[in-house]
């Protein structure tokens, strides 16, 4: 699809974002120029949330710096809160499943991370990305020895290897395994996310068609990563990262630039907001 604007405007009063290879850079940092077209939504009378893979209090940097933001959903939906952090729905793991999702990322001699509804646990602070995690979440994991007794309010599991082909064999191992009674996809080529079956894009794209009472065909999504595809067959005007790989693109309604490059200003600007607004800012 072309970057340049197109002739057809959809009639969107909501977009969801991705986070990380969508509304951040690399450096996960939240550039001036996106901070602006989330305002400029803001005064479109558009609505804006987040969906994304980190816990919601993982987001918090964020909140300030963007005025138009209603909602997270954190953990790809896992637990979906307002913007003042009050809850508004959340679809945690069975104990039993999430135990066993666990033994078979560890058979694959991959890391884990449990996530509660509140809490990140590691067994290894040196152990791959956790410093990367922490950084970007900006707030310390809990090490633990072993993961017993915590499988109570699990709302994500992050299968952890810097062999992208172990991290894919453990996805698709994890998918025949349990089928539909989890949610289980590769956020990043380093990470398998798993979560409650009803915590995945696709559904945050049905709650927040809930919680603003907006349908879906006036819903526009933008994001990177094949997780993100589940969120583009359920909105109305889809939008891919130019950093998305072939296959994410092909799923959108069109492709924007990479996030080095302000590709979600850009979607906004060229595929979201009225001409009047665009020419106005």
């Amino acid at each position: 699809m072309p970057l340049a604007a197109t002739n057809k405007r959809s009639r969107i009063k909501l977009v969801i974002a991705d986070i990380d290879g969508t509304l951040v850079t690399r450096e996960k940092l939240l550039t001036p120029r996106s901070v602006q077209a989330v305002h400029r939504l803001h005064d479109a009378g558009i609505l804006f949330g987040i969906t994304t893979g980190r816990p919601p209090k993982g987001t918090r940097m964020l909140i300030d710096s963007l005025e138009g933001l209603k909602f997270v959903a954190g953990f790809n939906g896992g637990v979906v809160v307002r913007r003042d952090f009050s809850l508004f729905k959340e679809n945690l793991l069975p104990a039993t499943a999430a135990e066993q999702v666990v033994q078979i990322i560890l058979e694959h001699k991959m890391d884990a991370w449990l996530y509660t509804d509140k809490d990140w646990f590691v067994r290894d602070l040196r152990a791959y990305r956790v410093d990367r995690e922490q950084k970007t979440v900006q707030f310390p994991p809990t090490v633990v020895r072993t993961f017993e007794g915590l499988f109570d309010r699990v709302a994500k599991i992050v299968g952890v290897s810097e062999n992208y082909d172990l991290v894919a064999s453990c996805e698709k191992n994890l998918q025949q395994r349990f089928g539909a009674s989890v949610s289980a996809a590769r956020s990043q080529p380093f990470y398998v996310d798993v979560t409650h079956p009803k915590a995945n894009k696709g559904e945050v794209v049905l709650m927040a068609s809930e919680f603003a009472g907006i349908p879906t065909q006036e819903i526009a999504t933008i994001g990177d990563m094949a997780n993100d595809v589940t969120m583009f067959e359920q909105s109305g005007v889809s939008i891919a990262m130019g950093n998305a790989s072939p296959e994410v693109q092909k799923a959108a309604t069109y492709v924007t630039a990479s996030n080095q490059e302000e590709g979600f200003a850009v979607a906004v600007d060229d595929f979201i907001l009225p001409k009047d607004e665009v020419s106005a800012a």
